[in-house]
C-alpha cells in the first residue's frame, strides 16, 4: 500500500484518460502478448494462456541485510548476511491450467534463461524497453538512457515493466482493458495509474507506478523518524525521490483471492549534502477460503525468491508480514501473507535491488495460475456474502494502519483518487458477525486469527 500512496502524490495533477498508444519517443506501444510487448526484440511471442510457462528474471545476490526487520523485544536490529550467492534461476513457478480445471497441477520450474541472456535483456536499450510499457515511463527516456547507470534509472524501468507485465496477465485473462491515466505533480514527478473495473473476472484491479520528488512534510519525516530514521533537512527541508509499483486486485468470484503487492525506492538528501536511501515491499494474498494448494503455490513462489539469496530470508519476511498486516482491533491478520520488507539498506544499492528485483519478478507467477484455476468455480450467494464482509476487513486495515495511507494523507498534494485505488467497488459490514461453528468462514477465520506456516 505504501508504493500505492506514491502515486497520489500530486496537488494539481493534470490527468489524462487514456490508453498512451503513442510511445514516449516514436513508434507505438504494444498492446500484445505479454512476452513480445515487454521484449520485442528477444526471441518469439510466448501468449499467456492456460498451460504458460512464466518465467522469473533476477540476477545473483551476495549477501543483503534485514534493515529494521526484525527488531527484537529489547530493540536490537537482527541482521542477517548471506555469503556469495548463486545467481537467480529464471525459473520461479510454472503453472498449467485448464480454465475449467479443479485442481491445481503441481508446478514445475521452467527451463532456466542463461544469466548472460538475462544480463543482455536488462543491458539493452532503454528506448527500445520503454516501447513496451502500458504507457510512456514518468521520466523522459532519453533522460533515462542518459542516466541508466543509476538506480534512479534501474528501479523505475523496474517498476515501469512490473507493471505492463501485470497489467497485460489480467488483460489476458479478464478480457478487459486497463484504463491507463498518466498524471504529473506539480512539486516534481507524477504516475502512471492503470484500473479496470466491472471486468468479466475483476470488480476491480489496479496497478499504480509513481515517481515523485519533492521536500518531505515534517509530519511525513516523523513518521520516517519513527522507524528508525535519523533524518537531519536544511532549514526544516529534506529533498526527496520516491518511486514504487503497486497493486491491488479484487475479483469477482470469492474462490479468486485478492492480492496485492508493492516494491519501492526511497532516496532523501540531508543537510550536509549526503544521501540515505532504502528499499521496501512485499506481497501478500487473502483470500475468502482456505485452500492448502494455493497458498503453498504463493508461498512456495515467493520462498525460492528469497531462498535465491539467503535461506532465512523467507522465514523472516513472512513473519514480518503477519505482523505487520494485522487488524489489531480485530485480532486477525487481514489475509493469509507472504512477505514483507522496509527500510533495507545494506550492504550495498546493487545488492539490495537485486534482491527487490527477485521478489517483483513472482507476482505473475504466485498469482495468475490461482486465478486460472478458480475461473469458473460456481459460488453461492451466501459466499459472495462472506466475501464482502472479509472485504470489510479489507478496509478497515487500509485505512486504520497501513502505512502508505499516513505517508500519502500527511502529503501535501495528495492524489486521492489513487491513495483509495486499493478499496473494493463494494464491501459489506453486519452487526456481530461470527461464522457458524464447523463452517468453511469458520475455518478461514481461524488461519487469520492464528497464522499458519504453508511451506
Amino acid at each position: 500500500m505504501a508504493a500505492l500512496v506514491l502515486c497520489a502524490l500530486a496537488k494539481t495533477a493534470r490527468t489524462t484518460t487514456k490508453r498512451c498508444l503513442v510511445s514516449h519517443l516514436n513508434g507505438t506501444v504494444s498492446t500484445g502478448g505479454l512476452s513480445s510487448a515487454l521484449f520485442p526484440s528477444h526471441g518469439p511471442s510466448l501468449p499467456l494462456l492456460p498451460g504458460i510457462r512464466w518465467f522469473s528474471r533476477g540476477s545473483g545476490l551476495r549477501f543483503m541485510s534485514h534493515g529494521t526487520a526484525g527488531k527484537s523485544a529489547g530493540g536490537r536490529t537482527r541482521r542477517a548476511f548471506a555469503l556469495s550467492g548463486a545467481a537467480l534461476a529464471a525459473g520461479a513457478a510454472v503453472a498449467g491450467f485448464l480454465a475449467n480445471a479443479n485442481h491445481l497441477q503441481r508446478a514445475e520450474m521452467a527451463t532456466k534463461i542463461p544469466q548472460p541472456a538475462l544480463e543482455k535483456r536488462e543491458d539493452g536499450d532503454i528506448l527500445e524497453r520503454c516501447r513496451g510499457f502500458m504507457c510512456s515511463p514518468v521520466t523522459d527516456a532519453r533522460v533515462l538512457q542518459e542516466n541508466k547507470g543509476e538506480m534512479r534509472t534501474k528501479m523505475e524501468m523496474l517498476i515501469m515493466e512490473t507493471q505492463a507485465e501485470f497489467c497485460k496477465a489480467l488483460e489476458e485473462v479478464d478480457g478487459g482493458t486497463f484504463q491507463v491515466d498518466k498524471w504529473q505533480r506539480k512539486e516534481g514527478g507524477g504516475g502512471i495509474s492503470c484500473v479496470m473495473q466491472d471486468g468479466k473476472v475483476f470488480e476491480k484491479a489496479g496497478v499504480n507506478v509513481s515517481v515523485v520528488s519533492g521536500y518531505l512534510t515534517e509530519e511525513a519525516a516523523k513518521q520516517m523518524r519513527s522507524r528508525g530514521k535519523v533524518l537531519k533537512g536544511k532549514d526544516g527541508k529534506l529533498p526527496f525521490c520516491a518511486m514504487g509499483v503497486s497493486s491491488v486486485i479484487h475479483p469477482k468470484n470469492p474462490h479468486i483471492p485478492t492480492v496485492h503487492f508493492n516494491y519501492r525506492y526511497f532516496e532523501i538528501e540531508e543537510e550536509d549534502g549526503s544521501r540515505q536511501w532504502w528499499f521496501g515491499g512485499g506481497t501478500d494474498l487473502t483470500p475468502v477460503y482456505v485452500n492448502k494448494d494455493d497458498a503453498f503455490l504463493f508461498h512456495n513462489t515467493l520462498k525460492e525468491a528469497c531462498d535465491q539469496h539467503h535461506p532465512q530470508y523467507y522465514p523472516d519476511f513472512k513473519n514480518w508480514c503477519d505482523r505487520y498486516f494485522y487488524v489489531r482491533h480485530r485480532g486477525e491478520t487481514r489475509g493469509i501473507g507472504g512477505i514483507f520488507f522496509d527500510d533495507l539498506d545494506s550492504p550495498s544499492q546493487e545488492e539490495a535491488f537485486s534482491f527487490v528485483k527477485s521478489c517483483a519478478r513472482t507476482v505473475v507467477p504466485c498469482y495468475l495460475p490461482i486465478v486460472y484455476k478458480h475461473l469458473n468455480d460456481p459460488f453461492t450467494q451466501e459466499e459472495k456474502a462472506w466475501q464482502q464482509v472479509r472485504r470489510g476487513r479489507y478496509v478497515e486495515f487500509n485505512l486504520v494502519y497501513d502505512r502508505g495511507v499516513k505517508f500519502g494523507l500527511a502529503t501535501p498534494g495528495s492524489r486521492i483518487e489513487s491513495i483509495l485505488m486499493s478499496l473494493p467497488l463494494t464491501a459489506r459490514w453486519e452487526y456481530m458477525h461470527e461464522p457458524a461453528e464447523g463452517s468453511r468462514e469458520a475455518e478461514m477465520l481461524e488461519v487469520l486469527r492464528n497464522p499458519k506456516e504453508w511451506v
